[in-house]
């Protein structure tokens, strides 16, 4: 099955062509197996490996069903389609009465999930709003009344929305839940409930995920019809192209270790427990040289928006995330992922690995294991189904050269990002000390300058030894919210906008390193 074209499976031929335009021209296992299925109307609940392109097995039923080539005309309607060229919905949304929604767990996965729509949606003459909190609700309120076939929600703020009288899902056909299980696993099961309540009972149902639990049987048992149910690949197990290290560390050594792990070429992603220990790793690893952002739910949505362009870009080479970005954040090439604190059950352990070794590539995961951890650590493993290498090291340790290959660069550090709480005039300052003085680029990190150097760009760099001071050579225009100059460090200042908004403080200061982004691959699944 997964050697057949998607016109064999069944893909209208325009969505076909859009794929053809993307590079997208096999499908995956997961698609392979789901799309006969889903394209004739029928509830599919799909288990695949993050990765895997869970999004386009949803996304071709979707657009093909709201254009009138999928549902009660099973197969046959869906090859009639695929005859034609070109298909266009005549069909005007609704006011307020969206035709389809796709929940997911987080601002991010939904964003993510809008993009990869809005080819085949625009082809297909369909518009979409994504409906998230941790922005103005206006802009979200004022396109759902004008009207949209497609909404990609988390489910907090659509519950929002419709408990404000600014949306129904009583006109809702497909309904689709991506990330089921991590729904459950974020207390969203309740609220979804509710909104799969207020949808018809009659409409297709799809929900996906990277693993089937307890939690995702009670949604299929109560909300799926008769459902079809793909596996694409072994609930447990890892993909083959991932290699597994765990790091046995002293206390002393564990930062020096990550150091020299993040300062190699390429992308890092390095998961943390907390968002307080998030941000002091990402300012640790700044003030060492070593372009970094941070993830985490402190966050407001625009700074989340742009650390997601930084690392994506290469203007950063290392994400330091909480595990909200375990789950959909899709980025090209990360060649590394680090579990700096060890999850807590290993659920969790495969989703964050799941960031490397994406669409056939390989990659490489290490767990940093202190004294105090290694019972857990082994049992982690041991869940997760995992194989890995345990091996004592130091930061001088030649088996981290071969972990994360190429010269190690300290290029200098990036400002922090900003919280959502900075937004009210209690921003942070970049070394933690000074409150709402909208400076971007010090980022004094420690007391230690020892190795710092000035380079000709007025940046200080900062070598592994020494903390130094990480300031710019380019910076986001900023404004304080207690209206402070927002002045940059040195070099050029760069204006970005979000959402048609300036940032309200300093998002990244400090260029790309040379060299750090890899290139964009064609042919990747969403």
């Amino acid at each position: 099955m997964s050697s057949a074209s998607f016109g064999a499976l069944g893909v209208p031929a325009f969505l076909v062509d859009v794929l053809a335009d993307l590079d997208i021209t096999t499908p995956t296992p997961i698609q392979a197996a789901t799309l006969p299925d889903s394209l004739a109307g029928r509830d599919v609940l799909g288990r695949g490996r993050t990765g895997s392109g869970k999004t386009y097995a949803f996304l071709l039923p979707l657009v093909a069903r709201l254009v009138g080539g999928t549902g009660s005309a099973g197969l046959a309607g869906s090859a009639g389609l695929a005859g034609s060229a070109a298909r266009v919905s005549t069909r005007r949304p609704q006011p307020k009465r969206p035709r389809a929604l796709i929940l997911a767990p987080t601002r991010e996965l939904a964003t993510q999930i809008d993009e990869a729509l809005r080819p085949l949606a625009t082809r297909a003459g369909l518009t979409s709003r994504t409906v998230f909190g941790g922005v103005g609700q206006g802009p979200q309120v004022a396109d759902l009344r004008r009207g949209v076939d497609i909404v990609v929600a988390c489910p907090g703020r659509l519950e929002d929305l419709i408990a404000q009288g600014h949306v129904s899902l009583a006109a809702v056909e497909v309904t689709i839940i991506d990330e089921a299980d991590h729904m459950a696993d974020l207390g969203f099961l309740p609220s979804v409930r509710r909104l799969l309540d207020a949808t018809p009972t009659g409409g297709q149902r799809m929900l996906f995920s990277a693993t089937l639990d307890a939690a995702v049987g009670v949604l299929v048992r109560r909300y799926l019809v008769r459902p079809v149910t793909h596996e694409a690949d072994s609930a447990q197990s890892p993909v083959a192209a991932m290699t597994h290290h765990v790091l046995h560390v002293a206390a002393a050594d564990h930062l020096p270790v990550l150091v020299d792990l993040t300062a190699a070429p390429g992308r890092t992603v390095v998961f943390t427990r907390t968002k307080h220990r998030a941000k002091n790793l990402a300012r640790q690893l700044n003030a060492r040289g070593i372009p970094t952002v941070e993830l985490h739910g402190n966050l407001s949505q625009s700074a989340r928006t742009r650390t997601m362009e930084a690392f994506s870009s290469g203007v950063a080479q290392t994400l330091v995330a909480t595990d909200i970005a375990a789950r959909g954040i899709h980025v090209d090439d990360v060649a590394l992922v680090v579990h700096a604190d060890p999850p807590t059950e290993h659920k969790a352990y495969l989703h964050r690995s799941g960031r490397t070794a994406r669409a056939g590539n390989s990659g490489t995961v290490v767990t940093l294991m202190t004294d105090d951890q290694v019972r857990d650590v082994h049992d982690l493993t041991r869940k997760a189904g995992v194989r890995a290498t345990t091996t004592r090291v130091t930061d001088r340790h030649p088996l981290l050269r071969e972990l994360a290959p190429g010269e190690r660069e300290y290029a200098g550090g990036l400002a922090p990002a900003v919280s959502a709480e900075s937004r009210s005039g209690r921003g942070s300052g970049q070394g933690g000390g000074r409150s709402g003085s909208g400076r971007a680029g010090s980022n004094r990190a420690g007391s230690n300058r020892a190795g710092s150097s000035r380079t000709g760009n007025g940046r200080a760099v900062a070598g592994p030894g020494g903390s130094g001071r990480a300031a710019a050579s380019r910076s986001d225009s900023s404004r304080t919210g207690s209206g402070g100059a927002g002045r940059a460090a040195a070099g050029r200042s760069v204006s970005s906008r979000t959402g048609g908004r300036t940032p309200s403080a300093a998002a990244f200061s400090a260029g790309s390193r040379g060299g750090s982004g890899r290139p964009r691959r064609s042919g990747r699944p969403a």
